[in-house]
């Protein structure tokens, strides 16, 4: 074997054990609440779990975060997850195929919950008190549109077809007259 192809297969080595070690990038959202073990929904109310939460993450852009705990108020959050420079566009390629090492992108998101204040009931009592005269003032629903009844055309009557003839009115040749009595039909009267 001459030292050319033992350059070319040290190369086409070097190239595969490089091509095996391509990189990533892991993209993690970690959200603490206090008091902790609020639940933690996401932008598609899909529950994350109890805070601290852990969930990975694709894009970057704006996320919404929904929090409830038993006691505080409900938080709804919205956060703009900015790329860091090595996720740029053009440098993405690098950062997650050519670099031979794992990149972790941890975003930290720490929300202080407010707790739940009593409403009194006169305020509930005067809020429902407003809504009622609002809901006179108003005035009477209307009604129900319901869509107009469609007139059907009025029967055609045909005229009675003059005595003794057999044929009906449209020139057919009437139908041939058969020995055996027919049977009466229903609310006919009986013969005698």
């Amino acid at each position: 074997m001459n030292r050319t192809n033992r350059h070319g297969i040290a190369w086409l080595t070097l190239a595969s054990c490089l091509g095996l070690l391509t990189g990533c990038v892991d993209r993690r959202f970690v959200i603490t609440t206090d008091p902790p073990g609020a639940i933690v929904y996401d932008e598609k109310s899909q529950p994350t779990g109890g805070s601290p939460a852990d969930r990975q993450f694709t894009y970057y852009g704006k996320y919404r975060f929904t929090l409830i705990h038993d006691g505080y108020e409900t938080m709804i959050v919205e956060e703009n997850v900015r790329a860091p420079w090595y996720e740029w566009i053009g440098l993405d390629f690098f950062s997650e195929i050519v670099v031979p090492i794992n990149l972790r992108d941890v975003r930290r998101f720490h929300y202080v919950m407010q707790p739940l204040q009593p409403v009194p009931a006169e305020a509930v009592l005067n809020q429902a008190k407003d809504m009622r005269a609002k809901g006179k003032s108003v005035g009477s629903p209307l009604p129900p549109k319901f869509p107009e009844p469609v007139q059907a055309p009025p029967p055609r009557v045909l005229p009675a077809p003059p005595p003794g003839t057999n044929l009906p009115q449209t020139g057919a040749p009437a139908p041939p007259q058969s020995a055996t009595p027919m049977p009466p039909q229903l609310g006919a009267p009986l013969p005698r």
